[in-house]
Order: C-alpha cells, then sequence, then structure tokens
C-alpha cells in the first residue's frame, strides 16, 4: 500500500503574496520620505552593482538596514514592524491570501502533523509575521501557518541592522524548508509560489510552481 503524501505549500511574500516590496514600504513607513530618499540615493551605486550581479544581496540589504536602523531597541523596532504591517495590509494581493487561507483550512482539517503552509522570505520576520496576524485565521490555522524569514541581529537589546541568519534568498531558501521536512522528501507534494530570481531555487524544488501568479 502506497503511503500516504503530505502536502506542503511554500509562499514567497515581497511580490508574490504583496504587490510591493515590503523593505523599502517599511523603511519609508518608520523614517518618513526625505530619509528615506537620501538613503535610497546614498545607496544607488551599490543597487546597481546589485543587479549586476557584482554585490549580493545580502550585503545590500544589511548595509541599508544598518544606516537606517542600528542602535534602535528591539521592542520599539518589532511595535514600528506591527504598525506597519496593520497600516498596510492593502499591499497584499488579495487572490493570494484567498488562496494561502484556503490550503490552510485544508491542511488545518488534515491529521498528518507533516502537512504544513510555509511562508519563505528574505524578508525579516519582525514584520512579516505581523501581517498574517488580522487575518481571521483560527488557532489552529495559526498553528500550520509557518514562517521561514530572514532574522536580525539583536546585540545588547538593540539591533544591529545585521543578519543572525543567513539571508533566505536563492538556495537559502531550499536549505531552510529541508530542515522542515520531517520525513524523506518523497513523501510530500510541494507547492512553490514565486516571482523573482529569489525564488528560482524553491520554484525548481517543488513538485508543482507557480510563477507570478494571483496577478490581475
Amino acid at each position: 500500500m502506497e503511503p500516504l503524501k503530505r502536502f506542503i505549500y511554500a509562499y514567497d511574500f515581497d511580490g508574490t503574496l504583496t504587490s510591493s516590496d515590503s523593505l523599502l514600504a517599511f523603511i519609508r513607513y518608520a523614517k518618513g520620505d526625505l530619509r528615506f530618499w537620501l538613503g535610497m540615493l546614498w545607496f544607488s551605486p551599490l543597487f546597481v552593482l546589485m543587479k549586476l550581479g557584482h554585490y549580493s544581496n545580502s550585503r545590500v540589504k544589511e548595509k541599508v538596514l544598518t544606516l537606517f536602523f542600528r542602535g534602535t531597541r528591539i521592542e520599539d523596532f518589532n511595535e514600528r514592524c506591527r504598525q506597519f504591517a496593520a497600516s498596510h495590509q492593502h499591499i497584499f494581493r488579495p487572490k493570494g491570501i484567498e488562496d494561502l487561507k484556503g490550503h490552510l483550512a485544508k491542511v488545518a482539517a488534515s491529521r498528518l502533523p507533516e502537512d504544513g503552509v510555509f511562508v519563505v522570505s528574505a524578508s525579516p520576520s519582525n514584520w512579516v509575521k505581523p501581517f498574517f496576524s488580522d487575518l481571521g485565521l483560527t488557532a489552529e490555522e495559526m498553528r500550520r501557518l509557518r514562517f521561514l524569514c530572514t532574522e536580525m541581529e539583536v546585540v545588547e537589546g538593540r539591533v544591529t541592522g545585521k543578519f543572525s541568519t543567513p539571508n533566505c534568498y536563492g538556495p537559502e531558501k531550499v536549505r531552510r524548508l529541508k530542515e522542515q521536512l520531517r520525513l524523506t522528501r518523497s513523501l510530500y507534494i510541494i507547492t512553490a509560489y514565486g516571482d523573482s530570481r529569489g525564488d528560482k531555487e524553491l520554484l525548481d524544488f517543488a513538485d508543482v510552481s507557480h510563477f507570478k501568479p494571483f496577478r490581475e
């Protein structure tokens, strides 16, 4: 008798479930237009080098976050993240959230504990997680919703701007997801959703892939 398959649904966040990049939106929200645009101008040469493949995505993000948030108390940073998420629910793609909630309802009703829905994001969990707090999910659906994100480094209670984990981008997304698989890979049917180069490896790893879904 063939063993039961487990179902995993892995969603990229920025650009897939949302219509815009949450990192830039968060900085602009937290620091205001003037400081935001001055910072973007300062880092514009690095953005060009990154697009050309001469500077890593991770290093650019750390430098940007260091400039804007180094020394911020983690409690203040997290509170700002919660406020940002609450005020920016409009950047969710409605079709994407409908799809995610449908799969959450399915796995919540499953008796197989390995079934789950994952948000796999290069953005920090500090503001990604709060986006899902007001979706009307049941306790079991929240338990089945898991987050694999880049994590911020905190030293003596303050944000440094650097990461405490590898940037959850490209191959790191697959590595992080593999860590969550309790059984052999062949027992899972993995469906992945992405929209950019940073999702390529995740989409290739999945059994079913959706590139740039949920768009009108």
